[in-house]
C-alpha cells in the first residue's frame, strides 16, 4: 500500500474561499482575482475580496473627488 496512492490532490486546495467585504462562499478560483499572473494556482495565489466586491471598491475610488482637482492653484 503505498502512501501517496490514498491521497487525493483536492483534499489539500481550497476550492472555496469566504470574500472578507460580503462574506459570502464562493469558488476560488471563478470568483477572486489573482494577486499576480504568475503565483500559480495556490490559494494563497488569490485575493481576499471577490471580484464584484473589488469591482465595486474601485469605482467608488475613482469617484472621489479629491483635494486637488477641486481647487485652482493660487499662482
Amino acid at each position: 500500500m503505498d502512501f501517496e496512492d490514498n491521497l487525493d490532490l483536492e483534499e489539500f486546495l481550497f476550492v472555496d474561499r469566504q470574500c472578507r467585504k460580503c462574506l459570502r462562499t464562493l469558488s476560488l478560483v471563478d470568483h477572486f482575482y489573482k494577486t499576480r499572473p504568475d503565483r500559480g494556482k495556490n490559494a494563497s495565489a488569490y485575493s481576499y475580496t471577490c471580484k464584484q466586491c473589488q469591482v465595486k471598491r474601485n469605482a467608488a475610488n475613482r469617484k472621489k473627488k479629491r483635494k486637488w482637482d477641486t481647487e485652482y492653484p493660487d499662482w
